[in-house]
């Protein structure tokens, strides 16, 4: 191989191993971006069964212990009659409650104009409250233009 061979192969390689730099350097980017903070009671086992839930469907989590929600309710804009036993946030979305990783991951992938999704109360069968005949239930999507319904279940299932 001559000179020039060489050299435009060296040059492909090098553009190749930059290329594959960039495109991990961007993987990781999306893995950091979909981490979600959750903010829950140190002493709730039904959050911690939410958290593994999230963790299950692939969710990077991080728990912050505070025995406190209502101010990080009030700070981050949850109507009182969404409220749920624990709160999160997740790249500038709130989900409050025992949503379904189902309805964060469409909340994420069509990134509505909205504050953010809620699962009023403790619906039975819901993530994290297993046990008992599943009830259906609405996940709210909520923000400066009130709430609708985003998405119904029955225990993790979606229908409808």
């Amino acid at each position: 191989m001559g000179h020039g061979a060489y050299a435009i192969t060296r040059r492909l390689l090098i553009g190749f191993m930059a290329a594959v730099v960039v495109r991990r350097s961007a993987v990781t980017a999306s893995a950091d971006e979909f981490t979600i903070t959750v903010h829950k009671d140190p002493n709730c086992g039904c959050c911690s069964a939410w958290v593994q839930h999230l963790r299950d469907a692939g969710f990077v989590v991080r728990v912050d212990q505070t025995t406190d929600l209502e101010s990080v309710r009030t700070r981050l804009g949850v109507p009182a009659d969404l409220t749920a036993c624990h709160t999160a946030e997740v790249v500038g979305y709130v989900v409050e409650g025992h949503v379904p990783a189902a309805a964060i991951r469409r909340l994420l992938a069509e990134r509505p104009n909205a504050k953010g999704v809620a699962v009023p109360g403790m619906p039975t069968g819901s993530p994290g409250m297993e046990g008992g005949r599943p009830a259906p239930y609405s996940v709210m999507l909520f923000g400066a233009d009130g709430q609708r319904p985003f998405m119904r279940f029955v225990g993790d299932r979606a229908i409808g």
